[in-house]
């Protein structure tokens, strides 16, 4: 490697002119920022300066991206460079927003009728109990979006498929506020979402009971209809009638063909057809 001397400046200051001793031949350098970090021994600006000449997006584009919810390898294929020059930058803003996702699950969702009490981890750490899901194997996230609101992710996997609710969340002293930005979300920390119905009683699984209650009512209905059709003569129902008109308020007479309250074997008389529907004896009269 040959040294060089340092001569001056071309006019405009836009390149350094040095010369080689040994031959007297001059060469010139670009006075960029590249070669002022090298002269002050600056080698992280260096480093940083070599990743803006190779990558097609400088290192504040880079972490805007990863701001706004890519991801290193999304950010890295876009740039065209390595990961390994991409994760120099995102590292912090990956700190970033891990905070804010975790001050997000210290929020809490805002309800029709106001602020839930509980926080939202709370509330989703019972809705996934009651539906059988594993909360320790989702993954929590936040980023910024376009209006530089910070949305968080809840995303976990049931089965094959894939599922993710987002809010927006808004900090402030009280841990936070969270509204909901689609059905999933609002399904998660909805109080009466999935809840079991009240004062229903279970139904048969093989309609045994159902079958026997029916059977029972045919049984009646046929009794019912076995039954003998009551036919009353007009002089009863007169008589009878009157009765009822006349001492609605006393006992009704007894036949006095027979005991009061026995039968002929001496047993107590069942009431007839006519007592139940009228009240008295058909066969009252003296």
């Amino acid at each position: 490697m040959r040294e060089l001397r340092v001569i001056g400046l071309e006019p405009g200051g836009a390149h350094v002119v040095c010369s080689e001793p040994e031959t007297g031949a001059k060469f010139r350098i670009p006075a960029d920022d590249k070669l002022r970090a090298a002269s002050r021994g600056d080698i992280a600006r260096l480093g940083q300066i070599e990743i803006e000449a190779d990558c097609q997006m400088r290192p504040r584009d880079i972490q805007a991206r990863i701001r706004c919810g890519a991801s290193i390898e999304q950010v890295a294929e876009e740039a065209g460079v390595p990961l390994s020059k991409v994760e120099r930058f995102a590292y912090p803003v990956l700190l970033e927003r891990s905070r804010a996702a975790d001050m997000a699950k210290g929020g809490h969702p805002v309800l029709p009728d106001g602020p839930a009490v509980d926080t939202l981890a709370e509330i989703v750490g019972q809705a996934f109990r009651a539906r059988g899901h594993d909360l320790d194997a989702a993954t929590w996230d936040a980023w910024k979006d376009e209006d530089g609101h910070w949305v968080a992710q809840l995303q976990w996997q049931a089965g094959r498929t894939i599922n993710a609710a987002h809010w927006r969340f808004q900090p402030d002293s009280h841990g936070g506020s969270l509204t909901a930005l689609d059905d999933t979300a609002t399904q998660l920390v909805d109080p009466d979402f999935g809840r079991l119905l009240r004062g229903l009683d279970p139904v048969p699984q093989d309609g045994a009971c159902g079958l026997e209650e029916f059977e029972q009512d045919n049984e009646h209905d046929h009794e019912a209809a076995a039954e003998p059709p009551i036919s009353l003569a007009d002089d009863d129902i007169d008589d009878d009638l009157d009765e009822v008109a006349d001492g609605a308020e006393h006992e009704p007479k007894v036949a006095p063909q027979h005991t009061p309250g026995k039968d002929k074997r001496g047993k107590p008389a069942l009431p007839s057809w006519d007592d139940v529907l009228l009240g008295v004896r058909s066969n009252g009269r003296g």
